[in-house]
Formats: structure tokens, sequence, C-alpha cells
């Protein structure tokens, strides 16, 4: 199956590389995890370039800067049942499709995919988001290759 076409509120499954992996000089991801698509946009050449925000297991120290998807959404999308969030201080942006999408099924391209987030979620999530870059307060790292 084809690959899903990249929309705000996706979930994607990725190989997420955090900001302080990258800053120690890591180029890949060490774990494939649920991401969200925050942003799509076109570069100079047309690529569609994809802004992601991690989904983690980890209590956030800051619940300013991280969103807790609720237990419902998480079912809804065929995740697992623990608690998670979705963080908002920091994010990935690489062109599409990219070589660090990870399908969950072997040879099904699709499978890269979730599903969507409920349209409120979304809508908070951006907002957050915004507010945070506003600040200052959100990094993102950009994935090129």
């Amino acid at each position: 199956m084809p690959l899903p076409r990249p929309v705000p509120g996706l979930v994607i499954h990725y190989s997420y590389l955090w900001l302080e992996e990258h800053r120690r000089g890591r180029e890949e991801g060490i774990k494939n995890r649920p991401c969200a698509i925050i942003l799509t946009t076109q570069n100079d050449d047309s690529d569609e370039i994809v802004t992601v925000l991690p989904i983690t297991h980890a209590p956030p120290n800051d619940l300013a800067k991280a969103m807790e998807i609720p237990l419902a959404t998480k079912r809804r999308l065929g995740l697992d049942s623990e608690r998670s969030w979705v963080v908002l201080s920091e994010a990935n942006r690489f062109a599409w499709p990219g070589p660090d999408l990870r399908p969950t099924m072997s040879g099904d391209a699709s499978s890269i995919a979730y599903g969507l987030l409920p349209e409120k979620l979304f809508g908070q999530m951006r907002e957050r988001f915004v507010a945070l870059v506003k600040r200052a307060g959100a990094r993102a790292v950009d994935r090129t290759d």
C-alpha cells in the first residue's frame, strides 16, 4: 500500500532524533516512536517539509511543554495503554517522505501512519506549540539525510 499523505494531525511511526542527541553529534534516533505531524510546508524546490512532535511515555518536567494524549485517542490510534505525552518544546523537520519513517508492518508503507488526532486535541496542541515557538521555547532539529 502507498505512503499516506502527510497532513497536520497525522500520527506517524518515525525514528525521532531528540535535540539533546543531536547536540551530542548523533544523526539517527535511538528509538522509533509515534510522532504527530504539527506542520507541513513546501520549500523553494517544492519538496514537502514536515515538522513532527515526539510522543513519549516519560512524564514531562514542565506541563506547559507537553500535552497528555487521552487514553481513548491512544486506543483509536492503536497505541499502547500507558500514559503518553506529546512534547511541544522540540521537533524534527524533514523532507517527506524521508528515510526515518518506519512501517509498523514489514512491506506495508502505509503502516507508518496510525491515524489522525481529534481536531480539538490537535488544535490545542498547535496553539500551545505556536505559543512556545513565539517565546523561543521550542527548537527543531533539521533532518536532511
